[in-house]
């Protein structure tokens, strides 16, 4: 978690909450959130958080659980940055608050086991993998883990877990960063998690949003978000719509995914998937050039406007559809949620599992 985003959530007066408070109307809608928790939060056994290595205050969960979140993903590059013992208390503090991590855990066993949520009279199986580690702790099965992205034991873990759950979701840190669209190997990936089971997939580590596909394999149909982009980041700040290409503020983008899931006479099947375009407001430039006295950063819908949110709104479009004219490279964690209506009628809300 950037510095700055800290500072941003003790200056508002509202917290972390405070953050995303335009994007709580989606949260309260949805049945099951989930979240991708790119950071550890370790104030007792770890250090203070510098770039490239963060850890998180001990309020962030109090807030995230205020939020409404239910599930986090704690398999990311960023897993380890307080150690194992990191991963421990990071572990301890989510599990106090019935926050459920997914992908890591007090050994491999526990790591890598499905996590089931029951909501509606439908069955929910979490996974979280990840491909990417900034230090590979991994050492003893019977010591703290975090869940690599090994495609032949995931293909395995999805069958278990399906015979499990009337749904199967796995969030996946994987892809390269700044990249607008997935590589061979993650559309390889895609195809057999989809064809062993799974029927939703949450892409991120990229900070940068890429498409959201429909795939069939073996007989099945799922839906995958290759990169849900930066939830909340500092990343970017600099960004002058007026004087830089639009590129460079694509690390502000984000989408909220929100899945909704239909039980009729046969299997449970998902039914929608929308995306509700994000951005990341930030005053770093009347910040740091005396116009403002403190730091603010927020994430708001990018709603219709005429203006610049309508720009993002449209670019966020193009690239979730895999449209986008031209990559540019840019300079910033993810988010994703989705609700389940177990009924005849079909209905969205915003943000996926």
């Amino acid at each position: 978690m950037h510095q700055d985003v800290k500072r941003a959530a003790r200056e508002n007066g509202c917290g972390f909450k405070g953050l995303w408070a335009d994007v709580q109307p989606l949260f309260d809608q949805a049945d099951l959130l989930f979240g991708n928790l790119e950071t550890p939060v370790a104030p007792s056994t770890g250090r203070p958080g510098q770039p490239f290595v963060f850890n998180a205050p001990e309020d962030l969960p109090f807030e995230l659980k205020a939020s409404g979140f239910d599930a986090l993903s704690t398999a990311n590059n960023h897993a380890f940055d307080q150690g194992s013992k990191g991963v421990l208390e990071t572990l301890d503090r989510l599990t106090a608050l019935s926050l459920t991590p997914l992908g890591s855990g007090r050994d491999r066993a526990q790591a890598e086991a499905p996590r089931i949520f029951e909501r509606k009279g439908l069955r929910i199986a979490f996974l979280a993998y990840t491909d990417l580690f900034n230090m590979d702790l991994n050492r003893a099965e019977n010591a703290p883990w975090v869940g690599r992205l090994d495609l032949e034991p995931a293909v395995t873990a999805v069958r278990l877990a399906r015979n499990q759950a009337d749904i199967v979701v796995v969030s996946l840190h994987w892809g390269i960063e700044y990249e607008h669209l997935p590589r061979p190997r993650q559309r390889e990936v895609a195809s057999r998690l989809i064809g062993a089971g799974a029927d939703l997939l949450l892409g991120h580590h990229p900070h940068v949003l890429q498409p959201l596909e429909w795939i069939e394999a073996e007989g099945r149909r799922g839906a995958v978000i290759f990169s849900l982009g930066n939830f909340i980041s500092n990343q970017d700040r600099i960004y002058n719509p007026h004087t830089m290409p639009e590129g460079a503020g694509d690390n502000r983008d984000s989408a909220a995914l929100v899945a909704t899931f239909r039980k009729g006479i046969g299997p449970v099947e998902l039914e929608t998937v929308h995306m509700e375009p994000l951005w990341t407001q930030n005053n770093w430039a009347q910040f740091t050039s005396g116009k403002a006295t403190r730091r603010e950063i927020q994430v708001v819908r990018a709603q219709p406007d005429g203006g610049l949110l309508e720009r993002r709104r449209n670019r966020i479009e193009l690239t979730l559809s895999a449209h986008l004219p031209k990559v540019q490279p840019a300079l910033g964690a993810g988010l994703a949620k989705p609700r389940m209506i177990p009924s005849t009628s079909p209905q969205t809300a915003a943000n996926p599992i």
